[in-house]
């Protein structure tokens, strides 16, 4: 685990906004009959995933999972894969655990907090398989770029905690904001591009489509999709 840090501690500036919203039955549903099973705290020590899932399948941690259809997909169709998501928007967390919950399944925990918490204090160094970005919140404006998560610190940090091998899958609707990401990711000496040098991965068979995506595909927006692998340990 990495120690707090001076640094740390002066990190206040966010990438996200937490959106008020009434929950529906469903997603409250969700909390209520799934949270004590699914959810994790992450004031609680991670002893190993293969204590949290009762197995040594890879883990794949996502970031930001919105209302939790494609990782539920995901995790649905591989079940020899584990996965993490962490989201700050109850709403879509009560969406995912009743989803997952109803489905019953064993591959999936989920955290409710802002995910830096979780790559600082509390993700093993060199333990995951993969990290998940999509979509993130592009902040268009220019005076708002200083809070895009995609920043050659978090990218460090990111590489922390992945293995050695593994990659970390980032895809954004926001040409200005993939331009962004591929030259921070191009910059980093913690990964290589599995598509070549500043190049776009089409997107892999295991990110699905969203809902959200297909619609942006008929208005005729594209999708920009970077996988990088962690080439140094």
């Amino acid at each position: 685990m990495q120690e707090n840090s001076e640094s740390d501690k002066k990190r206040v500036i966010r990438s996200f906004v937490v959106r008020s919203g009434r929950m529906t039955a469903a997603q409250k549903r969700g909390w209520e009959q799934y949270w004590p099973t699914m959810g994790l705290d992450n004031q609680a020590p991670l002893e190993s995933f293969e204590s949290l899932f009762g197995n040594t399948n890879p883990v794949v941690f996502e970031i930001g999972f919105g209302m939790g259809a494609s990782l539920y997909e995901m995790a649905l169709a591989n079940p020899s894969e584990n996965y993490i998501g962490v989201e700050v928007h109850r709403p879509g967390v009560g969406a995912l655990l009743a989803m997952a919950g109803d489905a019953e399944l064993r591959n999936l925990k989920v955290f409710c907090c802002d995910a830096n918490d979780l790559i600082d204090h509390w993700l093993p160094e060199n333990s995951l398989q993969r990290v998940q970005l999509f979509f993130p919140d592009p902040w268009h404006k220019k005076r708002h770029h200083k809070r895009r998560l995609v920043q050659p610190a978090f990218v460090q940090r990111i590489a922390a905690v992945l293995k050695e091998g593994g990659h970390f899958h980032l895809a954004t609707d926001w040409e200005p904001y993939a331009e962004h990401m591929l030259s921070v990711m191009e910059d980093s000496r913690d990964f290589a591009n599995v598509s070549g040098p500043g190049s776009y991965a089409p997107r892999p068979d295991y990110r699905p489509v969203t809902k959200f995506e297909r619609r942006g595909q008929k208005l005729g927006h594209g999708v920009w999709d970077l996988v990088y692998q962690k080439s140094r340990g």
